[in-house]
C-alpha cells in the first residue's frame, strides 16, 4: 500500500482511507489504481467481513485530480469502465463514512458503497459539471437508482451542492450524524453488521444487488462510451479552467462556456 490509500484492519473490519488531504483527496491514476488493489486485497481476505471507506483530513473525496486530466487528456481511464474499480459492486458490504465534500468522482465512490453515513459537514454534488467533464464513475447510472430519476437529473444537470440534510431527505445519505463522527458511527455500524451470520447476510445482499446488476452492467458500459465522447470535446478545456482557479471550492462559474 502507498501513503495515498491507507488500510487498517480490526476485528473483521477493514478501513480504507483516501489520504491526499492537500488535494481534497482527489484521486490521480496512481491513487485509483492503488484503491483497486486494496479493494481486491480485502475482498480476498477471509478475515474481513465489512469495509469502511473514508477520507482523511475532513474531506471524503473531491473526485479525479483535474491537474492530471490536463496531462492525460482522453487517455484518462473511466473508474466505472470495463476494468475500472467501480465497474462492479464489492463482494463485501461497504459503508462510506463521509465528512466534507463527496463531489464529482467522490460522489461516484460514495454511490458505490452499500450504505452512506454522512456527517453534518457532508456536501454532495456533480461539481465536474462546471468544467465540462463527464461522469464516468458510475454516478449517472447509480444515482437514479438510489434517489430516483428526477432528483438525480436535478443533481446531474445543475451541479449544485447537496448538504447532509437534503441528502438524508432524498435517500442519498442513509444516516446523518454529528460533524466529525461519520467514521466512528460507520465503524459502529460495521461492527453491528459483522456479528451476523455471514452466509445468510451475503445471500440477501447479493439478491438485492442482483435486482439492478443486469441492467447496471450494460448502463455502465454505455456511460463510459458517452463520457469518452464528451471528454474528447470538453474535458481538457474544463481542466484548464480549474487549474486557473475558476469554479474551485464549489463556486459557480459565471462566464459563458465554450459551445
Amino acid at each position: 500500500m502507498n501513503d495515498k490509500i491507507n488500510l487498517t484492519k480490526n476485528n473483521g473490519i477493514a478501513i480504507i482511507t483516501i489520504n491526499r488531504p492537500k488535494n481534497r483527496n482527489a484521486l490521480d491514476s496512481e491513487s485509483i489504481n492503488e484503491f483497486a488493489n486494496v479493494v481486491a486485497f480485502v475482498e480476498a481476505d477471509k478475515t474481513t467481513q465489512v469495509i469502511v471507506l473514508t477520507g482523511g483530513g475532513g474531506t471524503f473525496c473531491a473526485g479525479a485530480d483535474l491537474n492530471e486530466i490536463l496531462d492525460l487528456g482522453s487517455s484518462y481511464q473511466p473508474w466505472a469502465g470495463a476494468d475500472g474499480p467501480l465497474s462492479k459492486h464489492c463482494s463485501k458490504p461497504v459503508i462510506a463514512a463521509i465528512e466534507g465534500h463527496a463531489v464529482a468522482g467522490g460522489l461516484g465512490l460514495a454511490l458505490w458503497a452499500d450504505i452512506r453515513v454522512a456527517s453534518e459537514t457532508a456536501i454532495f454534488g456533480v461539481y465536474c459539471r462546471r468544467f465540462g467533464i463527464p461522469m464516468s464513475d458510475g454516478t449517472p447510472t447509480r444515482l437514479p437508482l438510489i434517489v430516483g430519476r428526477s432528483r438525480a437529473l436535478d443533481m446531474l444537470l445543475t451541479g449544485r451542492p447537496i448538504d447532509a440534510k437534503e441528502a438524508f431527505r432524498i435517500g442519498l445519505a442513509d444516516r446523518k450524524v454529528a460533524g466529525g463522527s461519520a467514521l466512528k458511527e460507520a465503524i459502529a455500524l460495521a461492527k453491528q453488521i459483522s456479528i451476523f451470520p455471514t452466509l445468510a447476510m451475503q445471500a440477501d445482499r447479493a439478491t438485492a444487488w442482483a435486482a439492478f446488476d443486469s441492467d447496471e452492467t450494460t448502463l455502465l458500459k454505455e456511460e463510459s462510451s458517452r463520457a469518452q465522447t464528451a471528454k474528447l470535446a470538453d474535458a481538457a478545456d474544463g481542466a484548464a479552467r480549474f487549474k486557473n482557479g475558476l469554479g474551485r471550492g464549489g463556486n459557480i462559474i459565471s462566464e459563458n462556456f465554450p459551445k
